[in-house]
């Protein structure tokens, strides 16, 4: 098959976005899969969280953030929040229309789900995330034989975003979410938000050997690394790759774990859309 995006050019950026400090864990995956890629990443704290937003304002930020991102020339855009790709990847898409490719963190893991898993799976995620059902869906459309269950979990996000990891007041939240009935037979556990996998660790030892918790920034980041890789856009210069961030709104957490993940000589620089 000849590659799609023959305007585009191996050197240039990959787009990243999200609400808040979740996508960094996509993004920290992509470096490490990617370590000679140049990447920009826009976090848009002022409006997070996205999950408890309306459609409509979802949709309107996340065009906002990939035009931002189309205007500085990235090769592809990845919509690292969940809460983004439920309800606005269609929107983005005919935004880009085919400019570049657009790279969602649904449809990698169900896709992979679906196909690798035979058994009783559950999501947790955000109201808007598990109010628009895509991950029943998506995962039913390939494998019609696995059973989804979805629970809104719209705690934890303001609880992470406010730096409580591994901390009593996140045991507290998570103990009471995944003893929910809802969850009670699953095998497998979908993180259905990129800030999940910041508190995975705890998730994991609720659950001990019992269930499967798929780790989603990894796929997501193999799935990117295919897509560059099929339209000869991987970059294959041996210098390391540069990171640029840009926030809405600069907050505390998001300097130390954004430190924490890229080292403390990355600068963080305010944007408004």
């Amino acid at each position: 098959m000849k590659p799609k995006f023959t305007h585009l050019s191996a050197s240039q950026p990959i787009g990243i976005f999200d609400s808040g400090v979740g996508g960094l864990t996509v993004a920290k995956e992509i470096k490490r899969l990617m370590p000679h890629e140049d990447f920009i990443y826009f976090g848009d704290t002022k409006n997070l969280p996205y999950g408890e937003k309306s459609r409509e304002a979802i949709i309107g930020y996340s065009q906002n953030i990939t035009n931002f991102l189309l205007e500085n020339n990235c090769k592809a855009v990845v919509i690292a929040c969940n809460s983004a790709t439920a309800n606005a990847l269609q929107e983005v898409k005919e935004l880009v229309a085919g400019r570049v490719p657009v790279i969602d963190v649904i449809n990698p893991v169900a896709e992979k789900v679906a196909f690798e898993i035979h058994q009783n799976v559950g999501v947790i995620a955000t109201k808007a995330t598990v109010n628009s059902g895509l991950y029943r869906k998506s995962i039913r459309k390939l494998n019609k034989f696995i059973n989804v269950s979805e629970l809104a979990t719209p705690l934890l996000v303001p609880a992470i975003e406010e730096g409580f990891i591994n901390h009593p007041i996140t045991h507290a939240i998570i103990y009471n979410y995944l003893s929910d009935r809802k969850l009670k037979d699953i095998e497998t556990l979908i993180l259905g938000c990129t800030h999940y996998p910041l508190v995975i660790d705890e998730i994991k030892k609720y659950y001990g050997s019992r269930v499967r918790v798929i780790d989603s920034p990894k796929i997501v980041a193999s799935y990117l690394r295919d897509i560059l890789s099929k339209n000869n856009l991987l970059n294959s210069q041996n210098s390391e790759g540069s990171t640029q961030f840009y926030l809405s709104d600069i907050t505390k957490n998001f300097e130390k774990i954004s430190k924490k993940f890229f080292g403390k000589t990355i600068s963080l620089e305010h944007k408004v859309l």
